[in-house]
């Protein structure tokens, strides 16, 4: 193995310990009585006061001119794919886990791909055997999706005992009543749809990406979703008491989120895709699972339910499913190829399936 190839690995594994590190401390955050529209504002405000200087800075002697028409189609993508996403995802974390919520996000790039179907960008010939494959990876999501939901079977307690972190008493509390079975369904329903908002703004935002660069791009949406969660976390919360960030646990994890999750793990991503292309990228996805249940465990001394780990390795299963139905479909694709002009010599292709990018703003 190269150089190149054990840093490509070293940077995946560093994404992955991020965003479960993500998935972690926004589930204390919340536990200490954060309110998610409040944390949404704070990190997308965080993410944005480091994209603005770093995009004038890189951009300015090369950047495309940025008209209203391209800057009305960045607010629209959004307000649904950026700031709905984060509330859902947020909400539902509040209701559920964080194991759960690392969990589905394995789900996302098979949703992008099945949306991608339904707007003819790819295809499930249910006739060959790539896409029996592909069917059976979706089927294997929806059952995860379903077990994660209705089902939690027994727990796994962690061997630490002593939790770094003291839960809150306001959503904790929530979480322990009689409607807890209530709540954490919610609470999968409702990062179950963020994931299939981040689905639908993978495969709407290829034209925006010519119109602009990934940088301006991604700039302008977080800054647009920036406005649009202060708007929607002022209706939600007039108490600005509430607003205040604790040293402890709130002010730390605003941060994390904004600047190592949101500005630097979407330049390691980008680098990623360069240098091994978007399927690499998207095998790496289960490690967040693994991770975020030995953080949680661990350090935050959670236990760990049968039925989440079942459901995630349905959900594991399913996208492995996914890859490797589209990687049979770009083989068949290329011994075609070379049926047809006997004279090409059949090479390797990276096959291209719906990459993760959507967890940049998640």
């Amino acid at each position: 193995m190269g150089n190149g190839g054990i840093k490509a690995y070293a940077a995946i594994v560093l994404i992955r310990l991020m965003y479960s590190g993500m998935h972690v401390m926004s589930k204390v955050a919340l536990d200490h009585g954060m309110n998610p529209y409040v944390f949404v504002f704070y990190r997308h405000g965080t993410a944005a006061l480091v994209l603005i200087p770093a995009t004038l800075i890189l951009e300015r002697p090369k950047a495309k001119l940025v008209t209203f028409k391209i800057a009305a189609k960045m607010f629209v993508h959004a307000l649904y794919g950026v700031t709905a996403c984060g509330f859902l995802f947020n909400v539902g974390l509040n209701y559920a886990s964080a194991t759960s919520s690392s969990a589905l996000y394995n789900v996302q790039p098979v949703v992008t791909f099945i949306l991608a179907v339904v707007f003819g960008m790819e295809s499930m010939k249910l006739k060959k055997l790539h896409g029996n494959v592909k069917a059976a990876g979706i089927l294997s999501c929806i059952t995860g999706v379903t077990v994660l939901a209705f089902y939690q079977g027994p727990m796994f307690r962690s061997f630490n005992h002593h939790r770094l972190f003291q839960k809150g008493s306001s959503s904790s509390s929530a979480a322990e009543n009689t409607h807890s079975q209530t709540q954490w369904v919610l609470g999968i329903f409702l990062m179950t749809l963020s994931n299939v908002l981040a689905g639908l703004w993978t495969v709407l935002l290829g034209p925006l990406i010519e119109e602009t660069s990934k940088l301006m791009n991604t700039t302008l949406q977080i800054s647009w979703a920036a406005v649009q969660a202060f708007v929607i976390a002022v209706i939600a919360e007039r108490d600005f008491a509430k607003w205040k960030l604790g040293w402890s646990v709130e002010l730390p994890t605003v941060i994390y989120s904004g600047v190592i999750v949101t500005a630097v793990s979407y330049y390691m991503q980008m680098w990623t895709i360069t240098k091994r292309g978007p399927v690499f990228l998207a095998m790496s996805m289960p490690l967040t699972f693994i991770f975020t249940i030995i953080i949680s465990s661990f350090i935050l001394g959670d236990a760990t339910s049968l039925g989440s780990i079942f459901a995630g390795i349905l959900l594991i299963g399913g996208l492995y499913n996914v890859l490797w139905g589209k990687n049979i479909e770009e083989q068949d694709e290329l011994k075609n190829i070379c049926v047809a002009k006997p004279g090409l010599e059949l090479k390797g292709k990276e096959p291209q399936v719906p990459d993760d990018d959507a967890t940049t703003k998640v």
